[in-house]
């Protein structure tokens, strides 16, 4: 196989877990087949010029990987033998830069690291042997990437055609303390059905994540917008036209202005500023409305759509028993400030959860890095419960 970017092959997109529900709608928007679905990703056929357009619009998701050669290895001799017999010299410049991931289970292999020089020596002996020449590597994502998947007998070597992770979306340059995650923001986010056209409010906003994820979602602008290095680019053959044809794309499905209220608000008027430096980072500052202030004064229109709370979780940050309060308040102030509102928490902690103090509509599951998280909805009705059925703000 030697000219990946016209060849198709298995793509697999991975996500951190119990995200891939909503990276399967993305893949299936951007007019893409999926082959199979688990809890770390998705699965179709394409070529490495289709991972362009995967690369720059996809939020869920962490890594495009494309799938170089699949082959059987009891052991690293035989890896290493499997290896040298791929056309490195088709794929890397003798003059490059790779590194290696791996993800291994295999009787042989105590430590990732040892598969992993196992490849880098299979494709610099085999580049070398080609062309005299041997390619640098090293820890570096920024060049080419190499994946190794190996279980037992069984091995895959992929392109990563990302680099680093696309769950990261580039505008955040100040994360701010306890962060979340970009890609789990923008799932959230999505599993909240916000229909992307009525009020969004994140009070308690930290860093601005959810606001900035949820401007983003409301203009259409893509990930993509905020970055100019990914992994495919090292790719011997790549042509740069692609992916400038579909970075334009991007910018011509972006909107520049909505005609709703996002608003994020903080007691601590540090957070606020570090949220407004990467709102506009993120080119979105002049749709978010910041207020510094304690999370009850929060501002809520009239026009109702839905509020959204991440608050601490009483495992890194904060004191229980002051939580305990905060949370409780929290159910106060959705039960009185918002009602006609959807309400959501995100918390990883039971506990602390049920001191809201309303009944969750549904509790949605998610990961926050190994912390077993859920998403609390909670339906403010505004009078009765059968008026308020008939203003349902979830997509369809």
């Amino acid at each position: 196989m030697t000219d990946v970017f016209n060849t198709k092959s298995k793509i697999i997109i991975t996500c951190n877990k119990r995200l891939s529900v909503y990276l399967k709608q993305e893949v299936e928007d951007l007019g893409f087949t999926i082959k199979r679905f688990f809890s770390t990703g998705v699965e179709l056929e394409g070529t490495v010029n289709d991972c362009i357009p995967l690369n720059l619009n996809l939020r869920c998701a962490s890594q495009v990987l494309y799938s170089v050669a699949s082959f059987e290895a009891r052991n690293p001799g035989e890896l290493y033998n499997r290896l040298m017999e791929i056309e490195w010299e088709n794929l890397i410049a003798f003059d490059g830069y790779f590194s290696v991931t791996s993800n291994v289970n295999n009787e042989f292999i105590t430590t990732p690291l040892f598969a992993n020089v196992k490849v880098k020596d299979a494709v610099v002996d085999r580049i070398k042997d080609k062309k005299g020449i041997r390619p640098n590597s090293g820890p570096e994502w920024n060049k080419t990437v190499l994946y190794l998947y190996w279980q037992e007998n069984q091995a895959d070597i992929f392109l990563d055609t990302s680099g680093e992770t696309l769950s990261k979306h580039g505008y955040r340059k100040i994360p701010g303390k306890a962060p979340m995650l970009e890609a789990l923001a923008t799932s959230t986010i999505l599993a909240s059905n916000w229909d992307q056209k009525s009020t969004f409010i994140n009070p308690m906003c930290g860093s601005g994540t959810l606001a900035i994820e949820a401007a983003l979602l409301a203009t259409n602008k893509r990930p993509g917008l905020f970055r100019m290095n990914y992994a495919f680019m090292h790719i011997l053959g790549y042509d740069e036209q692609v992916f400038f044809t579909e970075r334009r794309k991007l910018k011509d499905l972006g909107k520049k202005q909505i005609d709703f209220k996002i608003i994020a608000s903080d007691i601590s008027a540090d957070a606020v500023s570090i949220s407004e430096n990467n709102a506009k980072t993120a080119g979105v500052d002049h749709l978010i409305t910041f207020q510094v202030c304690d999370f009850a004064e929060t501002e809520v229109p009239e026009e109702p759509g839905v509020v959204f709370f991440n608050p601490e979780y009483g495992e890194r940050l904060g004191v229980h028993t002051k939580l305990e309060a905060t949370y409780k308040r929290v159910g106060d102030f959705l039960k009185t400030n918002c009602k006609g509102y959807r309400g959501y928490v995100f918390t990883g902690n039971p506990e602390l959860a049920k001191k809201v103090g309303l009944k969750a509509a549904r509790k949605i599951e998610f990961f926050n890095g190994k912390l077993d998280c859920r998403l609390m909805e909670y339906e403010l009705y505004d009078g009765s419960k059968r008026e308020a059925g008939g203003r349902s703000l979830a997509k369809g």
